[in-house]
């Protein structure tokens, strides 16, 4: 028998019905059920020492998150940035580093006779390492550090021309023999490289350490690679003290200063009148660099 066409189409509309039904009850139910931005920020406190595994998210004593990218004992989010990464609490992704304060056209107008290895480009590479560097407090901190950073590195290396310490004869002494884990790339490996000159067998197995990448046997990584060379110089800016009281990092966010800058960087030899012509040397960069970020030095420039 032959069934009416409106007939044939009654159980496919039927069925359409259905489904529009179960769409918008699924999405009013989403509505409902979404946790917000609070419920997703509920991670616990990290714990110095404590065993983390990959996954696992933890608040850092910042106040910011952080996500296990490689199980570890407890390392320090903002230090081991290869078992760590930042993470956002509005979906889970990882931030950017935000907006680095130099453009290229201003770094180049820095360093007008850099070596091309030092580029831009690899700069911004790096930041992913250290995301709190100049990216920290208002916009004039921000210009501030980068101009510190910037400026003491001008200085490290002569404008950014020079890759590795020029004085060979230098090399051997680099390497402490007292360290358990030796001078396994040989003895006069660990010279100075890169744009805080680094140096010394143990700095090179700390700063490794921290980016997950192995300095101690192949030093040589930091002269071949410029985002390598520029994440050896911004570990040691956001990290360590050296013969200061605290990082670099800290001295310019916390607004004690760029002369606290030199004293954490080489502050035993130029500081307290040791070499009062290398500590100006480093505000007179800082000072060209902040005016061409257009942002005033603050106080404090020398040590």
């Amino acid at each position: 028998m032959k069934i009416p066409r409106f007939v044939r189409v009654l159980p496919v509309l039927a069925a359409v019905g259905a489904v529009l039904s179960l769409l918008v009850t699924t999405s009013a139910d989403a509505r409902v059920t979404a946790p917000d931005s609070t419920q997703a920020c509920d991670y616990p406190n990290w714990a110095a020492g404590q065993s983390y595994a990959t996954g696992n998210i933890v608040k850092y004593t910042d106040g910011q998150y952080y996500i296990a990218e490689h199980d570890n004992p407890g390392y320090d989010p903002i230090i081991s940035t290869w078992y760590w990464d930042p993470y956002s609490c509005d979906g889970g992704s990882n931030p950017g580093t935000g907006s680095f304060p130099v453009s290229e056209s201003q770094f180049n107008q820095m360093f007008p006779n850099r070596n091309s290895f030092y580029s831009y480009s690899g700069l911004v590479d790096a930041l992913s390492a250290y995301p709190a560097f100049a990216n920290t407090g208002d916009d004039a901190t921000k210009k501030r550090e980068a101009a510190a950073f910037l400026a003491n590195v001008n200085h490290e290396t002569g404008g950014l021309v020079y890759i590795k310490e020029i004085n060979e004869a230098n090399y051997p002494h680099y390497c402490d023999w007292g360290q358990p884990y030796g001078c396994p790339a040989g003895q006069a490996a660990y010279y100075g490289r890169g744009p805080i000159q680094l140096s010394w067998n143990f700095n090179y197995k700390a700063a490794g350490d921290a980016l997950g990448i192995d300095l101690l046997g192949n030093p040589w990584q930091v002269e071949q690679n410029s985002a390598i060379a520029w994440k050896t110089g911004l570990w040691y800016w956001n990290t360590q003290t050296g013969p200061g009281t605290m990082t670099p990092h800290n001295a310019m966010v916390n607004g004690a200063g760029f002369g606290e800058t030199i004293r954490s960087i080489n502050g035993s030899i130029e500081c307290n009148g040791g070499n009062p012509g290398q500590v100006q040397s480093r505000v007179d960069a800082y000072q060209r660099f902040t005016q061409a970020l257009g942002v005033d030095p603050g106080g404090n420039l020398y040590c």
